[in-house]
């Protein structure tokens, strides 16, 4: 099972503009998830390393409070047999039962800790609260023909530092190519290379990141799998339909249509 991997507090401040220094340009790279487009899917094997990238970092100071334990055993997401998802809760988490009044080992019932260290946002919906391509407003184009956006400004944020700092009313501030303004006060959480992967998986910085964001994506979307299907079906039925009155008009308006007039 995953180990957790105390961090230090600095790691733990907002992917959100927490503190931001004007200018710099906003880089958003375009990463290839295999859940893009009207019929991706998440890949297994991505939102279990996710998942572990999660555990052994950044559940130290972020939490996911909306999301559900049970769901790690879901179709469509990292799908872990129902023993290592109450393995995994009752050995990485504990949450405070009233009636015992003391904590106690987490349970598949329970949802993540609602972790907020040192101010430390709540990751549950960052995906899809994140913007990481912008068209004409509200349209969303470019989230239809790029991806769905969220999980690539998170990928291009963790990628996106340049080792550059400076110190600002106080504060230590972290160039980053990928957030408003250029400079965050999150240090870089991920350097390559913080875990080791079961499946012998590449554990550099990039697919770190891409794994982690694929993670977070699915935490905030759980259901895409489901959505894109009941919407593939909708489509196709509505396409069928169109089809049948199209055949049904020309029917009807036949023998008028036929006759010639005096």
């Amino acid at each position: 099972m995953f180990k957790k991997l105390a961090i230090s507090a600095a790691f733990a401040v907002a992917l959100a503009p927490a503190a931001m220094a004007a200018g710099g340009e906003q880089h958003i790279e375009d990463f290839a998830f295999s859940f893009e487009g009207p019929f991706g899917t998440y890949d297994q094997n991505q939102l279990q390393r996710g998942l572990q990238i999660y555990t052994e970092v950044c559940a130290a100071c972020h939490g996911l409070k909306y999301v559900p334990l049970r769901t790690l055993g879901d179709e469509g997401g990292p799908q872990l047999p129902a023993d290592q998802v109450r393995a995994y809760a009752a050995e990485n988490f504990s949450v405070y039962d009233p009636e015992l009044e003391d904590d106690r080992p987490a349970i598949p019932v329970d949802h993540f800790p609602a972790n907020t260290a040192a101010g430390a946002p709540d990751l549950s919906m960052m995906a899809k609260a994140r913007a990481g391509f912008h068209g004409p407003y509200g349209l969303g184009m470019n989230q239809l023909f790029k991806g769905m956006g969220g999980a690539e400004y998170i990928a291009s944020l963790l990628n996106g530092y340049t080792g550059e700092e400076k110190e600002e009313a106080g504060s230590i501030l972290y160039e980053n190519t990928a957030f408003p303004g250029g400079w965050i006060s999150m240090a870089p959480p991920l350097a390559g290379e913080d875990v080791e992967f079961a499946d012998g998986h590449s554990n550099d910085l990039r697919n770190e990141a891409q794994d982690v964001a694929a993670f977070l994506m699915w935490a905030a979307e759980p259901k895409m799998m489901a959505r894109k299907q009941a919407g593939f079906v909708g489509v196709l039925f509505l396409t069928v339909l169109s089809v049948l009155l199209y055949l049904t008009n020309k029917r009807i308006w036949a023998p008028i249509k036929g006759k010639k007039t005096s």
